[in-house]
């Protein structure tokens, strides 16, 4: 990715199109100190490039250390070996239809221990 205006190259976390056909290109940073000059200037860039296209730009905040931790831990789960362990997945799927307990889905899809690999890289 080329440089402009003297910074590094930078790549935001999150681009999302919306149904109006609007974008949004997101960053969010890994830490709650404050951004040094390097980020700052690509931010400068990044949302002066946004708004010449018409996207919106925006720096969110980093997630909480319990929640980064759980997302962490959960992103193990997306080898597609999870995807249909004991060929669960659609019954996973239909189980969930509904709102319900994480642990009384996992047992009412099948066998706990089999199901929860395939619920958690559903999630």
């Amino acid at each position: 990715m080329p440089t402009a205006g003297g910074c590094s190259p930078w790549v935001p976390q999150l681009f999302a199109r919306y149904a109006d056909g609007s974008a949004l290109l997101a960053d969010c940073p890994a830490a709650y100190e404050p951004a040094g000059q390097r980020a700052e200037r690509a931010a400068a860039v990044l949302s002066a490039a946004c708004s010449a296209v018409g996207f919106t730009y925006r720096r969110l905040l980093p997630p909480e250390k319990v929640v980064a931790a759980n997302v962490r831990w959960l992103a193990g789960y997306r080898h597609p070996r999870n995807r249909n362990a004991g060929g669960l997945e659609q019954t996973v799927l239909e189980t969930f239809t509904k709102p319900r307990p994480l642990m009384a889905g996992a047992a009412a899809a099948g066998e706990v221990l089999t199901a929860l690999p395939v619920l958690y890289h559903a999630l």
